[in-house]
């Protein structure tokens, strides 16, 4: 007898279909207006941890070079997977490469700051499919951004990158499932934590 399909591997299926099935001009505008916002959020800031998002993610590829040209430099640290599946850190430096085990992951080469170093960023952007109003986020299923989000400082804003259909009534939650503070959309910012 198999086990039937958990509601996050549901969702999570329907959400990616979705954005699969964006054309190339929306996703292209919709990433220029998040980009756009990432920017202005980060004004002031002297570190930023972010990611380089992957085909079809929010934000495109032009993320990680908006956001260390708004910062000073080695101001932006993206992540590096770890064969345990946590996140290590590394200073961006106009580079990225193939990630090691996940291929469309691109990560920057250079030496890795270890995972604690997430505690020094000022503002975190994370990857997610889905965020509902409480902060409950949905990512792809491997844990790696929990368990990164678990070492955040208090209070330093934790915003996820979504388009605009993607900020949801509800999302599955498990009690190892960290939330956000924030979504950004090409709408604009949601911030969350007046929603608790």
């Amino acid at each position: 007898m198999t086990e039937p399909p958990s509601g996050k591997r549901v969702l999570r299926e329907s959400l990616l279909a979705a954005r699969a099935a964006r054309s190339e001009l929306e996703r292209t505008a919709a990433d220029a207006a998040l980009v756009a916002a990432a920017r202005r959020l980060v004004a002031g800031a002297a570190r930023v941890a972010a990611y380089a998002p992957m085909p079809g993610e929010p934000g495109g590829p032009t993320l990680p070079d908006a956001l260390a040209s708004a910062l000073p430099p080695g101001g932006l640290l993206l992540p590096a997977l770890r064969p345990d599946r946590d996140l290590d850190w590394v200073a961006y430096a106009g580079t990225l490469a193939p990630g090691g085990t996940i291929r469309a992951l691109r990560e920057p080469p250079g030496p890795r700051l270890g995972i604690e170093a997430i505690t020094t960023a000022e503002i975190v952007f994370v990857p997610a499919l889905a965020v509902d109003g409480t902060g409950a986020r949905l990512g792809r299923g491997g844990g790696s951004y929990d368990r990164a989000l678990a070492r955040v400082r208090p209070g330093v804003p934790v915003i996820a990158l979504l388009y605009a259909d993607e900020l949801i009534p509800a999302v599955p939650t498990e009690p190892h499932d960290r939330p956000v503070t924030g979504v950004l959309t090409p709408d604009g910012f949601v911030d969350l934590r007046q929603h608790r």
